[in-house]
């Protein structure tokens, strides 16, 4: 095992999950659901049923629920909070503010309200409702998002455009330019935003307008600076007028010794039809419309969700344990699967290797060998992954409900996905995994 990381240098996991984690520790959506009622405690309580990722079958319960009592606000906010992790703006929208409405206290609902907005890149209406949530996270996005002119998030060139990784691992990393910059180097990383080196963020003469606090699982501390990008370009295809932030955080070197400038990932890929091709070594942007081609052969077309701003999640298996709810990050070097070691000992196959414990985050981890992980059809034998002697407090990840509101019994991460071709459809909201 490599030795526990300096907290300045993320080795291993620690320094993608920095790159978007950067982004949310200190700063994640509170996602919780709001409090429920008495009378969710019965055998069909919705609310277990969200628990439980078991999301169509909550979504009838909520609406049954206020077809008995329209005035029941936390139904409203489930609803609201269902039809968000699914991107159906329209049904978010309506419940979410009728929830708010009902309870002007919800700030989980007001923040979930801003976020569907912000998917949309309609950024004005969102920042009425984070002005009022009085949290600093919230505060920031507001400076940052006021100071945007214009139309955000312009999109022009191509229609498609294909950019190779100059290497596979530690993780994928391609050239993109920032502010019309020579082309230099970046980690993708499903878990994280948009997020650049300092030495990025001043060679492109940008200014901040507002810190936030971050760091990992809430140590390690660091500060945030968010500021607006005039343009990121990726293959043909360029993106102007959009929010960047950038940090100090050290990341560790490309094979070649050189650089990155920074990471990129789900708030990008969510703006279009994205593929990353482990196989054929490539990162593959479409204009995301109707007509664009979705995989088809050789492949397998599994539900997506996005939780809070960057966390795709859909189902997976572990041997026999599942389907349930997983993440899909990409930013894991060197492992498949993290899981804890509560379930990995539930399942068959699964070897955890205590007698060489590693630390992440201020958490024992120790090595595992998995028999059989699964997303649908898409299956790897014998793999290695890590399992966490306890959940990461306030981070997204297996073996807790916090901060989404339902569990996650796996994060499946780099190694898992160098067989196959993963596209993101954010607009039917299904993850296809091809094999290459």
């Amino acid at each position: 095992m490599t030795p526990p990381a300096d907290p300045r240098t993320p080795g291993r996991r620690a320094f993608l999950r920095r790159t978007g984690l950067a982004v949310i520790a200190g700063a994640s959506l509170p996602l919780l659901p709001s409090a429920p009622s008495p009378a969710f405690a019965s055998a069909a309580d919705p609310d277990q049923l969200f628990k439980a990722g078991r999301f169509a079958e909550a979504e009838r319960g909520y609406r049954r629920l206020l077809s008995e009592d329209p005035r029941n606000a936390h139904a409203y906010a489930q609803v609201g909070y269902l039809a968000l992790l699914c991107n159906r703006f329209g049904d978010a929208e309506r419940h979410l503010s009728k929830a708010i409405a009902l309870d002007s206290r919800d700030i989980a609902s007001t923040q979930r309200l801003a976020e569907t907005f912000v998917r949309q890149d309609q950024f004005a209406r969102a920042v009425p409702l984070l002005r009022s949530t009085g949290r600093p996270r919230d505060k920031g996005l507001v400076e940052q998002y006021s100071r945007i002119s214009g139309t955000p998030w312009q999109i022009h060139g191509a229609q498609s455009t294909q950019v190779p990784f100059l290497t596979l691992d530690p993780v994928p990393a391609v050239e993109a330019s920032v502010n019309g910059g020579p082309p230099a180097k970046f980690w993708l990383d499903t878990y994280a935003t948009l997020d650049l080196s300092q030495e990025a963020a001043e060679a492109a003469g940008l200014r901040a307008v507002a810190e936030l606090p971050g760091g990992v699982a809430d140590t390690h501390p660091i500060t945030i600076y968010l500021g607006i990008l005039e343009s990121f370009r990726i293959g043909n295809i360029e993106i102007r007028n959009l929010p960047v932030q950038w940090s100090d955080v050290r990341r560790p070197p490309l094979p070649d010794g050189s650089q990155v400038a920074g990471a990129f990932g789900t708030t990008i890929f969510y703006h279009f039809l994205t593929t990353m091709d482990y196989a054929g070594r490539a990162l593959i942007l479409r204009r995301n419309t109707v007509k664009a081609p979705r995989p088809r052969a050789r492949g397998d077309r599994l539900p997506l969700w996005l939780a809070g701003d960057h966390f795709p999640c859909t189902v997976g298996s572990l041997g026999d344990y599942g389907p349930r709810m997983v993440t899909v990050d990409t930013g894991g070097i060197g492992s498949a699967i993290d899981t804890t070691a509560e379930i990995a000992e539930r399942v068959d196959g699964f070897e955890v290797d205590y007698a060489h414990p590693n630390e992440r985050f201020g958490i024992k981890s120790y090595p595992i060998t998995a028999e059989r992980i699964s997303l649908g059809r898409a299956v790897r034998h014998g793999v290695r992954g890590l399992a966490f002697e306890k959940a990461i407090p306030g981070f997204p990840g297996p073996g807790q409900s916090e901060p989404f509101g339902f569990d996650l019994i796996a994060n499946f991460t780099h190694e898992f996905f160098k067989p196959f071709a993963i596209t993101f459809d954010y607009t039917d909201m299904h993850l296809y995994i091809t094999r290459g």
